[in-house]
């Protein structure tokens, strides 16, 4: 299989300095060096730019170089707390009530705040099952979807299913579930309340007392690797069996959160009400920050004891957060990205229509896949990884998925025109990889 994934000749000098003192094992897809970065471009090492079609993996949702995030962080940096462990801070405070108050849910009024995505979605593994025990000790199993993705620790491994990257814990969790995953070109709106119990009858014995033992149900909002969304129908359906048998459902909003869909969390796309959601990414505009927000009763919950870490609120990130959700709401990017994204979208299936190797193109608000399909040639894959390299070579940086997909999800802030640009990149890297 040829390798349409190739480094610069001029990088391949600084990328073996990686490989001497880094494992192999970290190596980006694409091969790119960032020196420099502004509002919705980015500057390789030779001084090259890039329209970021990444976000930095859907991090920097207000852009680079925002001056109002500058501002934030340089105070805090300049008043010489940059950690204070998990004692009280001015940040800390404010950045706990802004947040709450960003969500604007009836529901989830507490959060905990950590430093990373899998630390949150770990936390509310932990505080899932410790509601559930508090009603009865039974009450620990988890049900998730197959093909999510929830983080690389033991637990956020086992919550995203056996497959090659959990095969290094060497057990797994009995009371971690997986069903079939509602994807759209195989299950209708109409379809999805069936699809949904026959998954579980997949799984579960026809007795199973699901409200004696399943403390959540856990999901991302979409399937990353290609935002592959729900029916809205099934995510009811879902809701409704949660609220029968009193299972919490929680979110995965670490892609989705903070403006990215067009909304301000993904799960509203659904209209249904969660009971916890786990946020980072786009929560701290590149600044490690990221947490749980749920209900009061389950961050509450006296059985729940030792919610500490090292870098939970920390003052900079905390700040960071502010400045992020100061500028959301400025500029009105969850409304830009609703607007943007529609454009963005009719033009992915225009490209998909007079296309013979796209599938499918998926999404909303400001993030986007091309899922492409393979022929005699080439594979899905082979296709997607040619699109990659081609797009970059023209300055435009896409999320190469390792698999027969490409992501889009370009900052909240980027304009049309800058759009209209990279879809004409796509357009011709999509055509330039049918002549391979």
């Amino acid at each position: 299989m040829k390798n349409f994934i190739t480094a610069n000749n001029k990088y391949k000098k600084s990328y073996q300095k990686y490989l001497k003192f880094e494992t192999k094992n970290m190596q980006p897809n694409i091969k790119i060096f960032w020196k420099k970065a502004s509002g919705f471009e980015i500057q390789d090492k030779f001084n090259k730019k890039y329209i970021d079609f990444t976000s930095g993996i859907f991090a920097s949702n207000i852009g680079y170089k925002n001056k109002i995030l500058e501002k934030y962080v340089k105070t805090a940096i300049d008043s010489g707390i940059c950690h204070t462990y998990n004692y009280y801070n001015f940040y800390r405070e404010r950045y706990s009530q802004e947040l709450i108050n960003f969500v604007g849910s009836k529901k989830l009024k507490k959060c905990f705040l950590v430093s990373s995505g899998t630390e949150a979605t770990e936390a509310a593994l932990k505080f899932a099952r410790l509601y559930g025990t508090k009603i009865n000790k039974k009450k620990t199993g988890i049900i998730c979807l197959k093909g999510n993705w929830h983080g690389r620790t033991v637990g956020s491994q086992m919550l995203s299913g056996k497959n090659d990257q959990s095969k290094w814990i060497g057990f797994f969790d009995k009371n971690i579930f997986h069903i079939k995953f509602p994807y759209p070109w195989e299950v209708k709106n109409t379809d999805a309340k069936n699809f949904f119990h026959d998954s579980l009858k997949d799984v579960f014995k026809a007795k199973f007392n699901f409200k004696e033992k399943i403390a959540a149900i856990m999901l991302e909002t979409f399937q990353g690797w290609g935002a592959v969304f729900y029916p809205k129908e099934y995510i009811k359906t879902l809701e409704r069996f949660c609220k029968k048998n009193k299972i919490l459902l929680c979110f995965d909003e670490m892609q989705s959160g903070f403006g990215r869909t067009g909304k301000k969390f993904g799960y509203e796309h659904y209209s249904v009400k969660p009971d916890l959601i786990c946020c980072g990414k786009g929560m701290g505009s590149g600044f490690p920050i990221a947490g749980v927000i749920a209900r009061k009763d389950i961050i509450d919950n006296p059985l729940v004891q030792g919610m500490s870490s090292t870098h939970s609120a920390n003052p900079v990130s905390c700040a960071a957060g502010l400045a992020t959700i100061k500028v959301i709401k400025n500029l009105r990017l969850v409304k830009k990205a609703d607007i943007l994204g529609r454009h963005l979208h009719k033009n992915l299936k225009e490209i998909k229509n007079s296309s013979s190797i796209v599938e499918n193109t998926l999404g909303k608000g400001l993030i986007a896949s091309i899922i492409f399909n393979g022929n005699k040639k080439r594979s899905g894959k082979e296709f997607a990884d040619f699109v990659s390299q081609e797009c970059l070579n023209n300055g435009l940086l896409v999320c190469n998925t390792g698999r027969e997909s490409i992501k889009l999800g370009p900052p909240l802030i980027i304009t049309l025109k800058a759009l209209k640009k990279s879809l004409i990149i796509i357009l011709k890297a999509i055509k330039k990889a049918e002549q391979i």
